[in-house]
């Protein structure tokens, strides 16, 4: 069993979305006059809001017509963990290293245990040590950042999603591995 969150935000252009995606992964369409070699138009790269997050994390709000979102699956793995799957929508993940400029539907993602930072993904797929999920009940957060380290965000929201997972801990004697159970929770 997973624990899965879809990613919610759909627009009122749901069709124009699916066109714009089936586009954009063909990679065909013409080029205007505003965009750079890489096919991402200058004017893409959203606008810089005042706001930021809780850690004083700047937000850059997505172009219009370009819709962001993200989806995020959490299951056990055989070796005590959980595997952890994004789902993105309108959206790049950035190789390491790429320069910290904001580019429309690009960047990384930055995942959180119970609001706390575990990791800075640039791709959709991470390993999440059991270490990191104690006994109990807890969050597994997916949030969509620009190149330049922004929040991005629809309608001022930021994008993200969160799994809930339950981890029963470890057993006594068993390397400290606990076993998924049927419900797919570590006993």
């Amino acid at each position: 069993m997973s624990w899965t969150r879809r990613a919610g935000r759909r627009s009122a252009g749901t069709a124009l979305a699916v066109c714009a995606l089936l586009a954009a992964a063909a990679g065909c369409g013409s080029r205007g006059a505003d965009e750079s070699p890489e096919g991402t138009s200058s004017t893409s790269a959203g606008r810089p809001l005042g706001t930021g997050d809780e850690d004083g994390r700047r937000h850059r709000e997505a172009a219009a017509g370009h819709p962001l979102a993200v989806g995020v699956e959490v299951q056990p793995d055989d070796a005590g963990g959980w595997q952890v799957r994004l789902t993105v929508r309108g959206f790049r993940f950035s190789p390491p290293g790429t320069a910290p400029s904001a580019r429309g539907g690009r960047g990384t993602a930055h995942l959180f245990v119970d609001g706390r930072p575990v990791a800075h993904l640039h791709g959709p797929d991470f390993r999440l040590a059991a270490a990191f999920v104690p006994r109990g009940t807890h969050h597994v957060t997916a949030r969509l950042h620009a190149d330049d380290g922004a929040v991005w965000t629809v309608d001022g929201r930021p994008v993200q999603s969160t799994a809930d997972i339950t981890s029963s801990g470890p057993l006594p004697g068993n390397g400290g591995h606990g076993a998924p159970d049927r419900g797919g929770r570590r006993s």
